[in-house]
């Protein structure tokens, strides 16, 4: 077991930030490459138990959500199928990985902005735990940035 993590100060408040990823189905809103999704078996989008198929970057991937707390803010999902490593360079794949991430908010007083730690823990070989950590940590940061852009377009500061 191996896991990437990733912290960021977004600058919003954490009522807005809550807002927009608290839905599991709203993943299109903010992170770039996700073009749809659905949840499925008329589930809600913040119900433990939900699954959500989404397509990012021309893949289908389907994920539960495991927890959901209002009060903490935070969600954790965990992936259904093994991710199968993405072929780039013609080298052997890494064995296909189990997955689980968890995204927590927390309040920054000073200014009204918004602590987030996204972190990734991955079931995986042992050999190849490194390239997933790796790809994972590469990731994540680009999955917040898209977050705070999003944040940036369409969520007007308060205050």
């Amino acid at each position: 077991m191996t896991q990437a993590y990733y912290s960021a100060v977004l600058d919003r408040p954490l009522d807005q930030v809550w807002s927009l990823i608290r839905d599991f189905n709203n993943y299109p809103a903010y992170i770039d490459g996700v073009s749809e999704s659905v949840i499925e078996d008329d589930k809600r989008g913040d119900e433990v138990g939900a699954v959500r198929r989404f397509c990012y970057l021309g893949n289908w991937i389907r994920q539960r959500l495991v927890d959901h707390s209002d009060r903490k803010h935070t969600l954790t999902y965990a992936g259904l199928e093994a991710l199968p490593y993405p072929q780039d360079d013609g080298r052997q794949a890494p064995a296909p990985t189990r997955y689980q991430g968890t995204m927590h908010l927390r309040p920054i007083t000073e200014g009204d902005r918004t602590l987030i730690e996204w972190s990734v823990a991955l079931e995986t070989e042992p050999a190849d735990a490194d390239r997933w950590q790796a790809l994972f940590a590469s990731w994540i940061p680009d999955w917040t940035d898209s977050l705070a852009r999003t944040l940036a377009r369409t969520q007007p500061r308060s205050g």
